[in-house]
């Protein structure tokens, strides 16, 4: 076998990979047993022809293709360990010949990536503040949650509770035919189509109603855009809401009960200090992770940023296949061609793998690992707190791949918490972050985590961020 290894830069080498008989032999080999036992040769039962036979019958660049699908990657394999190189991402492989077979390997490095004078950084927290009437809201809220639906003897008003028969017509197809459906009209509310509620206002007990609705040119579902719908509404009930008096009874009966309405005041308060407190910090870890890629410089090979594009280009297909949905029909609902679909798609792929790229070089810089320990840990809070399905959830976490993903979840936690006491000025060493965030904390909505899972290392977008998965080394 002869090797040609060019190196046009740091991040990249490519391989041209010539195979002599002797080379090709065993996966010609491989291939034969795999085509005789479904090829039918006259003269042999299945699969007894010998191989001569099989390679007359269909010929030796058959049995050459058949054994490309394990001869290319298991070849290439071999090489890469013979050269002593570590590929980042999948290679991109090129047949140049069949007989015999050559081909060229373009090979994805380690990115180089130097995050600069990144100690330097600093940042604020947004301070937390709680009004009043932030607590006065949420008790609202709660009044409202609490109240019962009770008949009422009046013409219907937002936000009363309607029980409806509703029949309506779009050219002539029927498109909505309910009974008894319970509707709550409030003024800008566009269901079933925008305009609906407002000719439900003063309809009282009893009374049907006809009218058209002209439905606008922008609806999301275009097959109603800019078309006329004939409705048909009958008003069954009307009900409202009775809130009660807000006092200490009301607060006893508030959830597991408090004793008086200033100690739901109290709670309501303290919730909303927690929950203001971890949005700023989340504000923060945003902002840091903003501030540590603009300091830093990444060289990488172009087919890394290819891959993790293919990669997020096939999360979205497996998330339309969930909801029983293919590519093709996604793509004509949204009027979009693949490659239209392709170039949205990249500057988030590209920003997807600095941010994972940088946040792993911080991790290396500050020596921060999650130990067998903390996974362990993690294992036990995740399994104790599932109540009845502790057991298949103990299951579920004892493969591999489920540590690995609880390992990368945890790393992501200790890095971006060892980047947020960089930026404020924290005294704290890497293993005393790692200590720290052992315990429940705030995660930034864009902060990546680092995932092996199988041959290749992924990147997983946590919190609001798509559930987003990304390969990289």
């Amino acid at each position: 076998m002869k090797v040609n290894k060019e190196t046009p830069g740091l991040t990249e080498v490519i391989l041209n990979i010539e195979m002599d008989s002797e080379d090709e032999e065993p996966f010609i080999n491989r291939s034969y047993r795999r085509v005789v036992g479904r090829l039918r040769v006259p003269g042999f039962r299945p699969g007894k022809a010998p191989r001569s036979i099989v390679e007359n019958y269909v010929g030796r660049t058959a049995l050459v293709h058949e054994a490309l699908d394990f001869m290319i990657p298991e070849t290439l394999d071999r090489v890469l360990k013979d050269e002593n190189l570590q590929a980042f991402a999948q290679p991109q492989v090129e047949i140049l010949e069949m007989e015999p077979v050559s081909f060229k390997a373009v090979v994805p490095l380690e990115p180089v990536v130097n995050l600069g004078d990144f100690r330097s950084l600093h940042l604020d927290r947004e301070p937390v503040t709680v009004a009043e009437e932030q607590v006065d809201e949420v008790i609202e809220q709660l009044r409202y949650q609490s109240a019962p639906w009770e008949p009422v003897d009046r013409p219907a008003q937002f936000g009363d509770l309607l029980s409806l028969d509703v029949k309506a017509t779009v050219e002539g197809e029927q498109v909505i035919d309910d009974h008894g459906v319970d509707f709550i009209p409030e003024q800008d509310n566009a269901l079933p189509f925008p305009g609906f509620s407002i000719y439900l206002e003063g309809m009282t007990e009893g009374q049907e109603q006809e009218f058209t609705l002209s439905i606008p040119g922008d609806y999301s579902q275009t097959t109603f855009a800019g078309k006329e719908c004939r409705f048909w509404v009958k008003v069954r009930s009307i009900k409202e809401k009775k809130l009660p008096t807000l006092d200490d009874e009301f607060a006893k009966g508030v959830g597991e009960g408090y004793g008086s309405l200033s100690a739901l005041r109290d709670f309501v308060r303290r919730r909303l200090t927690e929950e203001a407190e971890n949005s700023s910090l989340r504000q923060l870890q945003e902002k840091s992770l903003e501030e540590l890629v603009k300091t830093a410089s990444i060289q990488a090979s172009d087919l890394v940023f290819q891959r993790e594009l293919d990669l997020m280009h096939d999360e979205r297909a497996r998330a339309l296949r969930s909801q029983r949905l293919d590519m093709d029909t996604y793509l004509r609902a949204i009027g979009k061609t693949e490659e239209e679909l392709l170039e949205e798609l990249r500057p988030r792929a590209e920003e997807r793998l600095t941010r994972y790229l940088v946040l792993r070089k911080l991790a290396q810089e500050e020596g921060i690992e999650v130990t067998p320990e903390e996974v362990e840990e993690e294992i036990e809070k995740l399994a104790s707190g599932s109540g009845e399905s502790e057991a298949t959830m103990r299951r579920t976490l004892s493969s591999e791949s489920a540590r690995d993903s609880i390992r990368s979840s945890i790393l992501t936690r200790q890095v971006m918490q060892r980047l947020v006491e960089i930026v404020e000025g924290s005294k704290g060493d890497a293993s005393a972050s790692g200590a720290a965030t052992s315990q429940e904390e705030p995660q930034s909505e864009v902060a990546p985590s680092l995932e092996e899972t199988g041959e290749t290392k992924i990147l997983k977008q946590e919190g609001a961020v798509e559930g987003a998965e990304s390969h990289a080394n």
